[in-house]
């Protein structure tokens, strides 16, 4: 054999070598990969909710949450944290939680990102991101089946006698904006009152003491013995009859408003994302497969949630809901800002 032969045989098998040890490496990195994120999650996953206990919000985060503890083999535990609508979850989260996915946050993108509108968290906005949506929930105008105020014209006609106090679950709230665009666009007089939950929101108008409400519509679809839904804060009325086929508010007063929307969705601090991108795949991949199983449907609807409200989306998905929504904010910050300033008033007033 040629000494040129020899040193190109040698050669070759010096690069085979070294292809099959970077192979190895990487599979090797793969698996260690792998064998990190199944030891994930390693305890309960504590998931901070910025409202009451009860309420839709806990609903909606239970459905999941009760199907996705048997795929994750690990239990959760909510902390309610109400308060200064939504703020107060946000800020314990921020502060308190753990950045290596076993703390998240559930909330609803639409009020809390409007928040931010009103005033900024002490934390920046970046260092959050929602990353499941679970639902999309459209504001509704209802009242009580006692109430003298039967139609959507009936309110707005009294609205043009009188100012009209409505309830609502908070001033920073897609509903808000939906009906103070309504008395704008109609020459309608409404001045909102924060009950803080729906709870509270809806109790204030079956007991008479505020004229009408304005909630997503979802939690009214169980409610609808006692209230009748006027008008839809959206572009088409999927609920149907659920809602008294209310009328959408562009079809019925020739508005050209974006939908209002509610929606909830998981966040978590965005840097799990940056140090743990195979936790987050974990969280993600399981959490599609749960919400796209019989029994997560079967579970909705045993909970007389409308189903047809489901609406699963991820990090991009919940991207650009927090955008629109925030862009919706600012072009209606004037209503948040002068409702939310009456509120104060009149809350330090009463004390």
């Amino acid at each position: 054999m040629s000494d040129d032969y020899l040193l190109e045989l040698n050669r070759r098998r010096f690069l085979m070598g070294t292809v099959a040890t970077i192979a190895a490496g990487i599979l090797g990195s793969q698996r260690i990969a792998d064998a990190y994120a199944a030891d994930f999650p390693s305890r309960n996953i504590k998931i901070y909710v910025p409202t009451a206990q009860g309420g839709g919000a806990d609903r909606n985060m239970r459905l999941v949450t009760d199907l996705w503890k048997d795929v994750l083999k690990v239990n959760f535990e909510p902390s309610f944290n109400p308060g200064a609508a939504g703020r107060v979850a946000y800020e314990q989260y921020m502060s308190k939680g753990a950045d290596d996915g076993h703390d998240m946050l559930f909330g609803n993108m639409g009020p809390e990102v409007l928040n931010w509108v009103l005033k900024k968290p002490t934390f920046p906005l970046s260092a959050y991101e929602y990353f499941f949506r679970v639902d999309e929930d459209p504001s509704v105008i209802y009242v009580s089946k006692r109430s003298k105020l039967q139609t959507i014209d009936d309110i707005v006609a009294e609205g043009k006698k009188r100012t009209v106090n409505f309830a609502t679950s908070r001033i920073a709230h897609p509903a808000t904006i939906g009906v103070m665009a309504l008395g704008k666009a109609t020459g309608a007089k409404f001045n909102p009152i924060p009950m803080g939950g729906g709870r509270n929101t809806r109790n204030a108008v079956a007991t008479g003491e505020l004229d009408f409400g304005a909630l997503p519509a979802g939690g009214m679809v169980v409610q609808r013995k006692n209230f009748n839904m006027l008008l839809l804060f959206a572009d088409k009325n999927v609920l149907g009859d659920k809602i008294n086929n209310a009328p959408t508010v562009n079809a019925k007063f020739g508005t050209k408003l974006p939908p209002l929307v509610s929606a909830r969705a998981f966040a978590i601090k965005s840097s799990v994302r940056q140090k743990y991108p195979d936790r987050m795949k974990v969280l993600e991949d399981t959490l599609r497969k749960v919400v796209a199983t019989e029994a997560y449907k079967k579970a909705v609807v045993k909970a007389k949630a409308p189903l047809e409200l489901i609406s699963p989306g991820g990090p991009a998905e919940c991207a650009e809901y927090a955008k629109n929504i925030a862009a919706i904010g600012e072009e209606y910050r004037d209503f948040l800002v002068g409702a939310d300033a009456a509120a104060k008033k009149k809350k330090k007033k009463k004390s």
